[in-house]
């Protein structure tokens, strides 16, 4: 018997499989040049199917040594042209010719490479794929319940995320490090089960680097020149939960299900945003009936059968869009907002009508609104974005309602000052707690009412007095005092004082905290951790007070923080620098800090 197979069983890894069966016993395997040649390209391109495929071909190697087949390569190989045309057929041209010039039977799991072989008269076995059970998986043995996600690089001990949301371990899970070969096997392993398994795949296959949704598991694989090591990271769910678990204010539930239609729901990583997301995805679809569509790259929300999961269409999110909005879903989730790209497509569906839910990373509430900024016009917020939830630790740790206004913007006094603000209010008490609104070029964000920024003029002249109380017992102290509440302080000094400052059996701070009338806590100044600020240079050009950056910081979002105080925050403009008209309070203030000497640092937002 003369088989031919084709790329396609190749890389699945099953012809050496398929060769050992008793009716192939003996047979002439013919591999076609055009076959080597394609998997040599995707394997100098770092892809795993190519590695895998030349591990196949070593397989039959071994098969052909031990007289249990005989291996042939024939044929020519193809041109660059061809292989470039790959997709269009040309190499499997080449590999058709083949099986007919030798009159072989041509071995595929390629509908349609099988249909066409057909077409053309050949004898032709199709490999339907199989789905394989995968729990017997290796890298699956490095998980148990608690198990978020595994590490894996040669030469380093195992290690995994265990825990919940805001009680997470990186622990090691091995007693020694993993071997290139180790790894190797199970990535080769990963690849051949996604291609052979209906509900794995793979999302990306770049020069160094495979990512793949193996049922759960979202499965991340590098290598050199990518990266320094072969690495893998697999990541799974290990909570899912309803929005009841989070047990939201109705007024919330009424929110998300009567008005709210663009939802930013924000966090760090790990803290818990697309365990959310996908509360958030299921009550949508189940609670209120709704269709819902999900946009991901990679797709690792895990959402019911009834929700469709969309990946980029041709690698672009925006023809998935277009898809999207003739489809025309109650409420699209899009999962991960990063680019400015991300962002206008989110905007183009909400403002035709979709209810959309985005995913984005941010460190603060207000962080998620911030990186809107600059990318879509400023007025036009509001209608995209309603509602933003941020999430720590897998609790929903704040909720802002956003709304457009025309208003004297807080900080400015003449009433033909007013403009469109955007104000961001706690969505439960509803106090204001941002703004946001443009002077001149500049976008300003100024954070106002009683935020961690500021406090009450009470508040500050009891920590006058500490200090002066303090300075009393030990002059030469570095003191700083942070008044956490009307009861109680914060109080860091010099190491060398510490001591001193809390007395023996803390007669000395019970002697203050008596006086005072107030707690408070003792610790190191080496232990405060100190924000980075730097001087900003600060000119009068005209009716401007001129904050000067440099270009390179252009789009870049500042606090403003004068004598030590917090003044406001306001992004870099194109000819580098923050403008601000003096006729407002906020430049008067920097003038009045000017004439006195005082310190006008800036401190660079993380976005």
């Amino acid at each position: 018997m003369r088989i031919v197979p084709d790329t396609s069983v190749i890389v699945d890894g099953r012809i050496t499989s398929i060769v050992q069966k008793k009716e192939y016993d003996g047979c002439q395997v013919i591999i076609p040049e055009a076959v080597v040649s394609e998997l040599e390209y995707q394997a100098n391109r770092g892809r795993e199917t190519g590695f895998n495929g030349l591990e196949e071909l070593k397989n039959l190697q071994k098969l052909n040594q031990k007289k249990k087949i005989e291996l042939d390569y024939v044929g020519r190989r193809p041109t660059l042209n061809e292989i470039s045309l790959a997709r269009g057929g040309e190499i499997d041209a080449l590999i058709r010719g083949t099986a007919q010039e030798h009159e072989g039977t041509l071995i595929t799991s390629d509908r349609v490479q099988s249909e066409v072989a057909k077409a053309q008269g050949l004898d032709v076995i199709f490999i339907k794929q199989e789905i394989i059970e995968y729990g017997d998986l290796e890298i699956t043995k490095f998980f148990d319940q608690e198990t978020m996600s595994v590490h894996l690089k040669e030469n380093v001990v195992p290690m995994a995320k265990k825990g919940r949301p805001g009680r997470i371990k990186l622990i090691k899970i091995g007693k020694k490090p993993l071997s290139f070969s180790e790894i190797h096997g199970m990535a080769r392993e990963i690849v051949e089960r996604a291609k052979s398994d209906f509900n794995s795949f793979i999302e990306i296959e770049r020069e160094g680097a495979t990512v793949i949704q193996f049922r759960e598991y979202r499965i991340s694989i590098a290598r050199p020149p990518f990266s320094d090591g072969f690495e893998i990271t697999a990541v799974r769910p290990v909570a899912k939960v309803s929005l009841k678990d989070y047990k939201l204010p109705e007024k919330l539930i009424e929110r998300l299900t009567n008005t709210a239609k663009g939802i930013l729901i924000a966090g760090s990583p790990g803290a818990g945003k697309t365990t959310f997301a996908q509360a958030v995805t299921e009550f949508y679809s189940s609670e209120l009936n709704s269709i819902v569509k999900t946009m991901e790259s990679p797709r690792d929300l895990q959402v019911g059968d009834e929700i469709t999961q969309y990946a980029p269409l041709e690698k672009d999110m925006q023809k998935t869009a277009d898809i999207l909005l003739l489809v025309r879903p109650d409420y699209t989730i899009y999962d991960e907002l990063r680019k400015t790209k991300d962002f206008k497509i989110f905007a183009d569906m909400r403002l035709a009508g979709v209810g959309m839910i985005g995913v984005v990373h941010a460190t603060r509430p207000i962080d998620a609104i911030q990186r809107i900024i600059g990318r879509v016009e400023l007025g036009m917020i509001p209608s995209i974005v309603d509602t933003t939830i941020f999430i720590d630790e897998g609790r929903v740790k704040s909720i802002f309602d956003v709304a457009l206004t025309v208003k004297v913007p807080s900080g400015m006094l003449e009433a033909d000052l007013a403009r469109p603000v955007i104000e961001i209010k706690d969505f439960e008490s509803g106090d204001l707690v941002h703004e946001i609104y443009t002077y001149g070029e500049q976008t300003i964000v100024m954070d106002v009412g009683q935020s961690e920024y500021e406090k009450s003029p009470a508040l500050k002249i009891v920590e006058r007095e500490i200090i002066k109380e303090i300075k009393k017992k030990i002059p030469k102290a570095i003191v700083e005092v942070d008044m956490k509440s009307d009861k109680r302080a914060n109080v860091w000094i010099d190491e060398a004082n510490v001591a001193k400052l809390i007395g023996k059996k803390g007669k000395t701070i019970d002697e203050i905290e008596n006086k005072i009338g107030i707690s408070i806590g003792v610790e190191s100044l080496s232990l405060k951790q100190v924000e980075e600020t730097f001087p900003v240079n600060v000119e009068l050009s005209g009716n401007y007070v001129v904050l000067n950056f440099g270009r390179e910081f252009t789009g870049t979002p500042f606090d403003i923080i004068v004598d030590e105080e917090y003044l406001f925050t306001a992004t870099v403009g194109k000819k580098g620098s923050i403008k601000i008209k003096k006729d407002i309070e906020l430049a008067d203030i920097i003038i009045k800090a000017l004439k006195r000497n005082l310190p006008i640092v800036a401190r660079m937002r993380n976005e």
